[in-house]
C-alpha cells in the first residue's frame, strides 16, 4: 500500500478497506475454524458490517494500524480510504466512529469514501453524502443486486449485463444526485473497459473518474476524450 502511495504521491491513492465474504476466508489456511457457513456469503457478513463487529473488530484495526503507519510515519497523507459494501447510513456512523477511534479521523486531513454497490446507496445517496467524501460505483454488486443475478453463477451470465436499463437508470440517479451534494464520483468495474458505449454514458452523466483495466487503457482514453469533446 505504502509503495503505492509513494509512487503516485502527493496524487490522491484510494484505498478499499477489507471485503472478503466468509466463504473466501473460509479458504484459507485454518480459515474454516472460525467462519461460519453462509448459504448466500455475496449477500452476507461482508464489507462494512464486519469492521465494528465482535468477530472481526480486532483485524480491522490492524488494517487501520497499517493505514496510519503509511500516513503519518511515513507521510503517505495522500492516501484515501473507501469502505465497501455499507447498507445504511446508521451502518456508516458505526464505520467512522470504529475508524476514529484507531485514529483516522474523517475531516481536512483524511477523506473517506464509500463503494456504491447496493440500491440502497443510490436511493440514500444524498444521506451517504453526509457521511462521505466520495462514491465509487461497484458496477459489478451493484448489476448483481439490481437485476437479482449472482454474478458467480455462469447458467445466468447471459442475465448479467451492466449496461441493463435498470443499471444504468441507477447510475444516472446516483450521479445526479452527487452533484447536488458535491461529491467525488468515480466507478471501478468492467463495463468501461468492455464497453465503449458505456464509458460514453458516464462522460455524458458526467462522472469524475473512471478505472478501466491497463489493456484497454487507450482505447478507453481515447473513447473518453472523444465523448468530453463532443459533450464539451
Amino acid at each position: 500500500m505504502a509503495r503505492i502511495a509513494a509512487v503516485h504521491y502527493p496524487n490522491p491513492v484510494i484505498v478499499r478497506m477489507s471485503d472478503f465474504k466468509t466463504n473466501e476466508y473460509a479458504r484459507l489456511i485454518g480459515g474454516k475454524a472460525f467462519k461460519p457457513e453462509e448459504a448466500n456469503p455475496m449477500l452476507g457478513w461482508r464489507g462494512a458490517s464486519r469492521y465494528y463487529s465482535k468477530g472481526y473488530r480486532k483485524g480491522f484495526a490492524l488494517e487501520c494500524r497499517a493505514v496510519r503507519r503509511a500516513r503519518e510515519e511515513l507521510g503517505l497523507t495522500n492516501i484515501i480510504l473507501m469502505i465497501p459494501f455499507c447498507r445504511s447510513p446508521e451502518e456508516a456512523d458505526r464505520v467512522l466512529a470504529e475508524l476514529s477511534q484507531h485514529g483516522l479521523k474523517r475531516g481536512k486531513d483524511l477523506q473517506v469514501f464509500m463503494m456504491c454497490e447496493i440500491p440502497s446507496n443510490v436511493i440514500l445517496a444524498q444521506k451517504f453524502a453526509q457521511r462521505f467524501d466520495g462514491f465509487s460505483i461497484g458496477s459489478n454488486d451493484l448489476t448483481q443486486l439490481v437485476l437479482g443475478v449472482d454474478r458467480d453463477n455462469a447458467t445466468l451470465g447471459a442475465l448479467f449485463d451492466e449496461r441493463n436499463e435498470a443499471l444504468t437508470d441507477a447510475i444516472a440517479t446516483l450521479l445526479k444526485k452527487a452533484h447536488r451534494t458535491r461529491t467525488k464520483t468515480g466507478i471501478c468495474g468492467q463495463a468501461p473497459s468492455d464497453y465503449p458505449e458505456f464509458a460514453r454514458f458516464l462522460v455524458k452523466h458526467r462522472i469524475d473518474s473512471i478505472s478501466v483495466s491497463p489493456d484497454s487503457f487507450l482505447a478507453a482514453k481515447r473513447v473518453v476524450a472523444a465523448a468530453e469533446s463532443r459533450d464539451g
